[in-house]
């Protein structure tokens, strides 16, 4: 069965939503609602339209030039169960990085430990974590709208128990 994401829209080949070419996917619905957030259309949870999984894995292996696939927003973590089979289907068809842009901090998403929005969290490579903070924001950084973003190695933060920020050259 391929679970239904509530999307805002995609994006087949992103230069903005990190390093080479990425799949973005925008997820619909966030409670965060940060002044001045980027895309502000994808707050309300019943905007935006629903596809399946199947879809997007699809759309996604379509695309031999892909090195990532982005889950945007909105807020993905609102909707963790569908986007954990995602990136399941993903891990299994290809070796593309996978990157996820959060409201939430880092601590925030692994304090529960048996919870759907660990699983995914768990399943991914990059987090950009934390709020927009329109006082911090700044053109300066690469691939993050505010100074209090954090782009984080998720693999290795896990492993350590502390957090590892990214520092490969690309994300930074």
């Amino acid at each position: 069965m391929s679970r239904t994401i509530r999307i805002a829209g995609t994006v087949n080949d992103s230069i903005v939503d990190g390093p080479g070419m990425r799949y973005a996917i925008f997820t619909q619905g966030c409670h965060h609602n940060c002044p001045g957030c980027h895309n502000p259309h994808t707050h309300d949870p019943n905007g935006g339209q629903d596809t399946t999984v199947e879809t997007l894995t699809k759309a996604i292996m379509r695309n031999p030039l892909l090195s990532g696939i982005t889950l945007t927003g909105g807020e993905p973590f609102e909707q963790p169960e569908a986007l954990i089979e995602l990136v399941e289907e993903i891990k299994k068809s290809g070796n593309l990085e996978i990157a996820v842009y959060s409201g939430y901090t880092f601590e925030e998403l692994t304090k529960d430990k048996e919870s759907p929005k660990y699983k995914l969290l768990s399943l991914c490579d990059v987090l950009i974590d934390g709020p927009f903070i329109l006082d911090q924001r700044s053109l300066e950084l690469r691939y993050k709208g505010s100074r209090n973003q954090r782009t984080i190695d998720i693999q290795k933060s896990l492993k350590s128990g502390e957090v590892v920020l990214m520092n490969d050259g690309r994300w930074n």
